[in-house]
């Protein structure tokens, strides 16, 4: 996979574009998550669709809508909104103690300071992307995915 970035504040989503697909176990049973990337409004946004389905059938798929741009403060940032009526945002920051090219945001969430990092696999075949929280011992991961492109599936 090519992990070169675009021109721009957003081009650092270059590597992300078009739509991921990922299988993995969770609490709530297996899963099929889908994200998918594009950029809108003139280059000035990029576009996040998110949308969780759980193999038992039983529960709703879980969606977010997730909009990355340059805030009035000219940092790059998001603002995240999910079917089950929350809304976040937050800033783009770093993460080298996962990968030197890690794309990281973090947010202030009501549980306390999350991050959520995107990186190139080892495989070479898509990336991988973690949930983490901020604890006093550092950074504690809660959920991990490996992406490969959608048409791949």
């Amino acid at each position: 996979m090519n992990w070169s970035k675009g021109r721009g504040k957003l081009g650092l989503f270059a590597p992300l574009m078009g739509s991921w697909t990922a299988h993995a176990d969770s609490e709530l049973g297996p899963m099929t998550c889908t994200r998918s990337f594009e950029s809108m409004l003139g280059g000035k946004y990029v576009r996040l669709g998110v949308r969780w389905e759980f193999a038992d059938g039983k529960r709703k798929p879980y969606e977010e809508l997730c909009l990355f741009g340059v805030r009035p403060d000219k940092q790059t940032g998001f603002w995240s909104f999910t079917n089950d009526g929350k809304q976040s945002q937050g800033w783009l920051s770093s993460a080298p103690d996962i990968d030197a090219v890690a794309i990281c945001f973090e947010a202030d969430m009501d549980a306390g300071r999350a991050r959520q990092v995107y990186w190139p696999s080892q495989t070479g075949d898509g990336f991988d992307w973690a949930v983490e929280s901020l604890t006093k011992k550092g950074w504690n991961r809660f959920v991990l995915h490996h992406y490969v492109l959608a048409s791949d599936v």
